[in-house]
């Protein structure tokens, strides 16, 4: 199981953060889409590190076109010298219209329309084939010599998919590299929902399970004191409140029995009743969705749980402690 952690949201300090990831022990970083721009970051930790894989977690792809897509990945391959891995997701259809004034439309055929065009972009540059993409979302059949950066030297890069949702893991499984699972999902969730219908996509493709990597961000309750524990589990109780609050992650609550309580966080969230909504993720919930224990257990507790499922585990929070230290707790994972 590789470990993975997270480049943090502000391009602030990226050639240090990106440093510090490689150096004490990590497989991957991934920069999420939230208040910058994801694929920035990852130009300056390519530049800065050697080993370590970089990738985006998510782009939000139906904010952006195949082409702009293809070309982003294709630049940060080369940077990287191999290392990028392109996540994308969706979003959900209020962000899509509303705040990037894009089209919506169905998310699971258009994406996978999306990731074929891209496939097929990357295709035309590598060998030199007349590009001729035509789908019912997409159409890309322009590619003059001025706008072709020909062959990729280290190969195309890995195209990562976002699913909660039972269709869009089903594309991961057929036209994907890799999937990346909701930090709002549970091991029971990952084992009866996600994975039957990844293998399902897996089959439409003619691909078996050993051709798609599995990156979950899990949450994790740890830390060197007592101090640290309680503010790490607040936070932790805090941040599935919120996901809990979204109709979208319904389906993960309803598998365990917990369908009502997502009306509820839902109605206290409209009244922006953040705190006491967080009241209501008792400890059974927390346990159940995260990995809580002491910081010397948790890389055997997270293998424990994951391994055999999980092929890539993200740590979805940065623990702030001496680097030698968290060195010593990512040195469990191998």
């Amino acid at each position: 199981m590789d470990v993975d952690g997270g480049i943090g949201f502000d391009p602030a300090g990226v050639i240090e953060a990106a440093r510090l990831a490689e150096r004490v022990g990590y497989d991957g970083l991934w920069s999420a889409e939230v208040s910058h721009d994801p694929f920035l970051p990852l130009v300056l930790a390519a530049e800065h590190t050697e080993r370590i894989k970089l990738g985006t977690g998510i782009a939000v792809a139906f904010a952006r076109n195949p082409m702009s897509l293809a070309v982003l990945a294709n630049d940060l391959q080369t940077l990287s010298k191999g290392r990028f891995m392109l996540g994308l997701g969706s979003q959900i259809k209020p962000h899509i219209e509303k705040r990037f004034s894009m089209q919506w439309s169905h998310p699971a055929p258009r994406m996978r329309e999306l990731i074929l065009a891209i496939r097929a972009i990357w295709t035309s540059w590598s060998d030199g084939s007349r590009l001729a993409f035509r789908g019912e979302y997409y159409r890309h059949t322009l590619m003059t010599p001025m706008f072709d950066p020909g062959p990729n030297p280290f190969g195309a890069p890995r195209i990562f998919l976002a699913g909660v949702g039972e269709k869009m893991t089903e594309v991961a499984g057929e036209v994907a590299d890799g999937m990346l699972a909701h930090g709002f999902t549970t091991e029971r969730y990952l084992r009866e929902v996600t994975v039957p219908a990844l293998e399902r996509g897996l089959a439409v493709g003619g691909r078996v399970r050993s051709d798609v990597e599995i990156s979950y961000p899990g949450m994790v309750v740890t830390a060197p004191d007592q101090a640290g524990f309680a503010a790490a589990a607040k936070a932790v109780k805090t941040q599935l409140a919120f996901y809990g609050s979204t109709p979208a992650y319904r389906p993960v609550l309803e598998l365990h029995g917990w369908g009502d309580l997502q009306t509820e966080l839902n109605t206290l969230s409209k009244r922006g009743a953040w705190e006491e909504m967080a009241g209501l993720i008792d400890d059974e919930m927390l346990n159940t969705f995260a990995v809580v224990g002491e910081l010397d257990d948790i890389a055997g507790m997270v293998r424990s749980r994951f391994e055999g499922i999980v092929d890539r585990f993200n740590f979805y929070a940065p623990y702030p402690m001496e680097p030698e230290r968290w060195a010593e707790v990512l040195a469990g994972f191998k």
